[in-house]
């Protein structure tokens, strides 16, 4: 009986705790509008990056609709030009706050191009 009690408590703390839980707070975006609603890019982002890859890698289609260099541009924080870095970048941060891998970025660049301009030329 305890032990049921006990686990009762558990859940209903675990509960309370998620329902209490805020959105993040991220990086307002560069553009005036998204390519989509963000009710629909919050549920299918991934599912048109991963059209978009196989556009890319299979045809040769650069630079189409939901391409993650767009986003990156847009979405990319003030500062620094990245999307990644802390809690308030906003893939990093809108990932975080879902539990979501975030794995994008081991092949792709995380910053906007000219961000990345900006690094190289500071590099000795």
């Amino acid at each position: 009986m305890r032990v049921m009690a006990a686990g009762l408590l558990a859940l209903a703390l675990a509960g309370a705790a998620w329902a209490g839980s805020r959105a993040p707070v991220l990086d307002a975006p560069r553009g005036e509008k998204c390519v989509e609603d963000a009710a629909t890019m919050r549920r299918s982002h991934m599912d048109f990056l991963r059209h978009q890859r196989d556009e890319t890698v299979h045809r040769g289609i650069r630079g189409a609709r939901h391409s993650l260099a767009g986003c990156v541009e847009c979405h990319a924080n003030a500062k620094d030009g990245a999307v990644l870095g802390s809690p308030s970048h906003f893939c990093q941060g809108c990932h975080a706050y879902a539990a979501v891998k975030l794995d994008c970025f081991e092949c792709h660049a995380s910053r906007t191009r000219a961000a990345q301009a900006g690094r190289q030329a500071r590099s000795p």
